[in-house]
């Protein structure tokens, strides 16, 4: 599993949350506290948007913790809104085209999470890309692909019912597969003026997700894990939601999967 963390406000130096806090992303990166996997260590990477409207885009495979470069930028860039990454593979390689946040034009995508038998349908998820966006698939993981079929299917237009059917058609050929669990996600997006989060599992146990708003930094953090307590205000985003942020407000919607029928046995209307 990985960790992540994403802030909507005032502009604000990445450090603030990637390496200034007690519990830093940085610090979960060795030593996370509500996953399975306490070590985040097959890369890292920030997307962050300010002047442009496309994002910048830092991204490596080293384990963040020992990334010299990275601990300079957090403490140089300021951004009204960023994205920040590290990650546990679940089976793709390590590789900087497996690290997340995945960019495509304004968009950037950042996931916590797994999609059970992804490997028995991969050729059949790749194909579910428009043929204008496959250029934009760079590596392997489910998280990508995931990201470029809600792309397709309309993410411009309507996030919320673009990433319902997108993880419902992954959910469905996941349950054809016959490996689970079958979907779990808890995943961060933007288009550099929303910040949109998304909680969701097929079974129970769906990644942890929490938000807070920061007085004193005028702004919206959404994480994996706290990075710091002394606040002590932090909620847990309930599972089967969906959030959107914007600079001073929030609202959560349920989340469910759009499950569409099938044409003939075996495939899936897309």
């Amino acid at each position: 599993m990985c960790r992540w963390a994403a802030w909507q406000g005032k502009p604000l130096f990445l450090s603030e949350i990637l390496t200034a806090p007690d519990h830093s992303l940085i610090q979960q990166s060795r030593e996370a506290s509500k996953c399975k996997t306490a070590i985040n260590a097959d890369g890292f990477g920030l997307a962050w948007y300010d002047q442009h409207p496309n994002p910048g885009l830092y991204r490596d495979v080293y384990p963040a913790w020992s990334d010299a470069n990275l601990k300079s930028l957090a403490e140089q860039v300021r951004a009204r809104l960023f994205l920040a990454h590290v990650r546990a593979s679940t089976g793709t390689a390590t590789s900087r085209n497996n690290c997340h946040p995945f960019v495509q034009g304004k968009w950037s995508f950042m996931h916590n999470g797994q999609v059970g038998g992804f490997d028995s349908f991969r050729k059949d998820a790749d194909m579910m890309i428009p043929n204008a966006l496959y250029a934009n698939r760079k590596g392997a993981t489910d998280s990508e692909a995931l990201f470029l079929v809600a792309c397709g299917m309309g993410l411009d237009r309507d996030p919320k019912a673009a990433m319902q059917a997108a993880v419902g058609a992954f959910e469905a050929r996941s349950v054809q597969s016959g490996q689970g669990p079958h979907m779990r996600m808890a995943a961060g997006f933007s288009d550099g003026e929303t910040l949109y989060a998304l909680r969701y599992a097929s079974d129970n146990l769906a990644p942890s997700m929490f938000y807070q708003w920061n007085e004193e930094w005028q702004g919206w953090s959404v994480v994996s894990e706290p990075y710091d307590t002394a606040l002590g205000n932090w909620i847990e985003v309930p599972k089967g939601s969906f959030c959107r942020f914007t600079a001073t407000e929030v609202e959560i919607e349920p989340f469910a999967p759009t499950f569409m029928q099938a044409k003939e046995p075996g495939l899936l209307a897309v």
